[in-house]
């Protein structure tokens, strides 16, 4: 019954004490009565993070994300809520109920396939685990010999080998699993004549894991030239999409665990990954990919705050790739460049020159804006006139980003000594880019509407009544929110949750999360409860001074409305609405007395 699983949610969030959850993720520090950190969602450097025990809920406010403890590690753990009821659960020993019939039996079937899914993977992984040592696979074995890769290290990794095409299907079948289970799981497919085969038929196989530690892919490497793809990676399935994964992410969750970790090394291969791995480099991650995602920055952001991208020595000249690295910034990540020499990538550099040689790439990482005009440049002949022109003008609109006069001034430096331009033009040309109207970008379809926003004094009144009231403020205590006349719905939703609990006994602000947007008004209201914003003398005056106006308000809103139904009534109907009016206009002046006369 849906009532027992939210009478189990509620016990859940009492037993797992919301500073003792966060902590085992993130470090807290207490100052009076809550807890600070550093936002593990955006970057930043002084603690902005805060976690209220007594109320049950963190908010943030710099990037003014707001939850309880579940969406805390729904949001961390990057899963949903259910997997995150789960984990808590998995933690105070609970089990979960149903909360739905039909719903907990979709969510059980739902969950018995991934689980039945997640466990074909493994079984997959050992299999070509076993094979690798099986005495069959001399040309698998020939290839990581040559790759310099170290026994240890390919049990770290759980590298493994495909023989043929027919091995895996057939040993899954026979532990059990379904023809049609091994297709989803991606570890297989079927042929236009219906016949199951190993996707990575032949290839080296490296397993990929998540931060869960749950085997969800497999990427495959070819042993020998051919016209297929050198690379191939487990198609997108129930477990695995390669825009919400990084490689090696789950050694790297160790490392975190062990200690602080500064940054994280990205390069775009496994195979990098796993050499850097071996001599030293603990925190690298493969994005299996140039083209960067959202989702892929953000599961980085969990573990440091600054990323050194290390792709191969052409990169620079891919200036397609730009968007994926701005990507990295947008969602708060420092991003620096490690410059390679061309056409080699981490793996080379590192037989080459061993730890030492890509030691000294690490140490000559560039910002993102010296990378951009490092791409600029690459692009054009600057012996030609007109390519000189082009790049000049490309170069000024990589200028134009930068966060300061100096780094424009240093840049810009750069561009003269290049184009033989002296920096004085430059930088008249620059004003003059910078003093030109703009076009209006396309519209993205896949990117949202921005959320309107909301201001004015009637807005920031109602907040600041909300948020005190929700806060059990002692000034805000006989404040009747019933007959308050809220613009905003959401304001409303809030005022009736407060008045059910003051008529309960107890206003907890955490119980909002289950009823409400945290993205939207609820992390306005909270983000009032910063320092002294709501308590003494002048939080008191004020709290009264925004009762007013909001009273004032919804009165001019009753004298337009009753004005308009005066204009349209009959004689017998308009000594009421007068007399209403006078009401209303009798109750206003006195408020607008009562002001001083400002609202």
């Amino acid at each position: 019954m849906k009532s027992d699983f939210s009478d189990f949610v509620r016990e859940l969030k009492e037993k797992c004490g919301i500073v003792d959850v966060i902590g085992s993720y993130i470090k807290l520090e207490r100052r009076g009565y809550q807890y600070w950190a550093c936002c593990p969602f955006h970057h930043e450097k002084t603690p902005s993070f805060a976690v209220n025990p007594q109320d049950g809920y963190y908010h943030c406010f710099g990037c003014r994300v707001s939850g309880d403890v579940i969406t805390f590690v729904k949001e961390y753990e990057n899963v949903d809520f259910m997997q995150a009821v789960q984990l808590l659960a998995a933690r105070t020993g609970l089990e979960v109920p149903a909360y739905d019939d039909r719903a907990a039996e979709e969510a059980s079937l739902k969950k018995k396939k991934r689980d039945r899914l997640s466990a074909l993977m493994r079984d997959a992984a050992r299999f070509y685990l076993k094979n690798l040592y099986s005495g069959r696979a001399e040309e698998h074995v020939a290839y990581l010999t040559k790759r310099g890769l170290a026994p240890s290290t390919l049990k770290k990794f759980g590298i493994g080998a495909s023989l043929d095409y027919n091995g895996l299907p057939s040993f899954l079948r026979a532990q059990g699993y379904t023809a049609e289970e091994c297709v989803e799981s991606g570890a297989c497919a079927r042929t236009q004549e219906g016949r199951l085969i190993d996707c990575e038929g032949g290839r080296l196989i490296v397993p990929i894991i998540n931060a869960m530690d749950e085997v969800i892919a497999f990427g495959g490497r070819v042993l020998r030239p051919t016209d297929h793809a050198k690379y191939k990676n487990t198609r997108d399935t129930v477990l695995f999409n390669k825009k919400r994964n990084l490689f090696n992410i789950n050694l790297v969750k160790r490392e975190k665990r062990a200690g602080p970790m500064s940054e994280i090394i990205m390069v775009e291969g496994y195979m990098d990954a796993i050499s850097l791995y071996q001599v030293g480099f603990r925190n690298v991650v493969a994005s299996m990919g140039t083209s960067l995602t959202k989702e892929q920055a953000r599961l980085a952001k969990r573990y440091t705050d600054t990323v050194l991208i290390s792709y191969d020595g052409d990169f620079a000249g891919q200036s397609a790739n730009l968007r994926g690295l701005e990507i990295l910034g947008e969602e708060g990540l420092g991003v620096r460049v490690v410059p390679l020499p061309d056409g080699l990538d981490p793996d080379d550099v590192v037989r080459e020159r061993g730890a030492e040689g890509y030691r000294a790439c690490l140490d000559a990482a560039m910002p993102l804006i010296d990378f951009k005009l490092l791409s600029v440049r690459r692009k054009y002949d600057l012996k030609d006139p007109y390519e000189k022109r082009d790049f000049i003008r490309e170069a000024l609109g990589v200028v134009k980003e930068a966060e300061s006069a100096a780094v424009q001034e240093d840049l810009l430096g750069r561009i003269s000594d290049l184009s033989g331009v002296s920096k004085m033009s430059l930088m008249r040309d620059l004003e003059n880019l910078s003093s030109r109207p703009q076009p209006r970008p396309a519209p993205e379809e896949a990117r949202p509407a921005p959320k309107e926003k909301k201001e004015g004094g009637l807005m920031r009144a109602a907040r600041f009544v909300l948020a005190a009231a929700l806060l059990s403020k002692p000034y805000a205590a006989s404040c009747d929110l019933t007959e308050m006349d809220f613009s905003d719905p959401e304001h409303r939703t809030i005022a009736d949750y407060i008045t059910a609990g003051r008529e309960a006994g107890q206003v907890r602000p955490s119980g909002l999360f289950d009823l409400m947007d945290p993205d939207g008004e609820l992390t306005e209201v909270l983000n009032l409860d910063y320092g002294d914003n709501l308590d003494g003398e002048r939080a008191e005056k004020y709290f009264r001074d925004c009762l007013n106006m909001l009273e004032i308000a919804s009165l001019n809103k009753k004298l337009a409305e009753e004005s308009a139904r005066y204009a349209a009534a009959d004689e017998s109907e308009r000594q009421e609405c007068l007399e209403r009016i006078t009401q209303y206009t009798k109750k206003l002046n006195a408020l607008k007395r009562q002001s001083g006369g400002n609202a």
